[in-house]
């Protein structure tokens, strides 16, 4: 059976519930006017699946949601726990009425102006696209000669235990972002040994990071999604903060930084100048891509690979807005991403409501 909406939102993480907020403040009921599909089994977003050893006070630049702040957390409870709770919170107070666990496999052309959403739960017909399914279903995983044959574990950020899960063991953590320096400090105080591997030297950031360099660093990653190139995440282009932590870490040579390798062994990895380090487990820190092959069949892609926008909107689907994609992909960005989308998606309805188009049958 079809579902008849205008507007459904894929994804209940901070830009999914944005958008759902903004829809109500315009008047659009939930499950009546538009709808909300999760494919997580509780509130919370990607924050649910964080290990848990990264706690609330160790979150970088967290916003509350649009219309109701994060008050009385304790910074030492999992951000997993804090967060989740806090979504769960505010899904109840503005009555979202979120479906989950319910997952979406294609998005498809209805041939009447119309969308049809695939779901775990049926079709949905709908006049408008709010895709905020972020980044932490597709973790990147690089392919270097060799991978096949190492004996150890190889872990990435997706299912990092922990720092408990890899005491005593010699550990190789690959990635210059946050997520890799993070893992690195709190697993060298428990394992047998850890070695620190980036493609490029990381670029260390003293002092606060204030607006203007948020709007540059934003800027760059928006240029790329203008162009129609897969987008950069935020964090990438804002170099590592240099605080009391990272310091302690540099002293002790915990963030010593090796070029990348270039293959991996039965037993470690090597160098073409013969250097090798042995290793139990690889720990690949080398970040997302964003989840949006459910959109394939729309044909949104540019040859650059990534979906060129005007704002938050698809330039070649005026239906379709990405929340939480390229520049709107931190906690700021999919609050202001949601609003705008809404903005415009309150317009495109306007004027359908001018010029009908046909009935659907459902």
């Amino acid at each position: 059976m079809n579902h008849l909406v205008d507007v459904v939102v894929i994804g209940a993480g901070q830009a999914g519930l944005s958008a759902a907020y903004h829809l109500r403040r315009a008047g659009l009921e939930p499950d009546r006017d538009f709808v909300v599909l999760d494919h997580a089994p509780r509130p919370g977003g990607a924050w649910q699946f964080r290990w848990p050893s990264l706690t609330y006070g160790k979150v970088h630049g967290m916003h509350a949601l649009p219309g109701m702040e994060l008050t009385g957390a304790d910074d030492g409870r999992p951000s997993s726990e804090v967060i989740g709770e806090y979504f769960a919170r505010y899904e109840e107070r503005f009555g979202l009425r979120v479906h989950r666990p319910a997952g979406v496999t294609a998005v498809r052309e209805g041939g009447d102006g119309r969308l049809l959403v695939e779901s775990s739960e049926g079709t949905y017909v709908t006049r408008a696209l709010i895709n905020a399914t972020g980044t932490w279903d597709r973790p990147f995983w690089p392919r270097y000669p060799g991978q096949e044959t190492f004996r150890g574990r190889q872990l990435h950020t997706a299912n990092y235990p922990g720092p408990a899960g890899l005491a005593g063991q010699r550990v190789i953590v690959v990635g210059g972002g946050a997520s890799g320096t993070q893992h690195l400090m709190e697993i060298a105080e428990v394992a047998a040994g850890t070695t620190w591997v980036t493609r490029r030297e990381p670029v260390w950031r003293e002092g606060p990071f204030g607006e203007a360099q948020g709007r540059a660093a934003v800027a760059l990653v928006e240029d790329r999604v203008r162009r129609g190139l897969a987008p950069r995440s935020v964090v990438s282009v804002t170099g590592l903060p240099l605080n009391d932590a990272t310091r302690r870490a540099r002293e002790r040579g915990i963030l010593d930084r090796l070029p990348m390798f270039d293959r991996i062994t039965p037993t470690g990895v090597a160098w073409k100048d013969g250097r090798t380090v042995e290793a139990d487990v690889i720990l690949w820190a080398t970040g997302f891509r964003a989840a949006i092959d459910h959109l394939a069949p729309l044909r949104l892609r540019e040859p650059g690979g990534g979906i060129r926008l005007d704002g938050t909107r698809a330039v070649r689907d005026e239906r379709v807005h990405l929340v939480g994609y390229g520049p709107s992909a931190s906690t700021i960005g999919a609050n202001r991403a949601g609003r705008a989308a809404v903005r415009d998606i309150r317009r495109l309805l306007a004027r359908e409501e001018r010029e009908p188009a046909e009935p659907v049958a459902v």
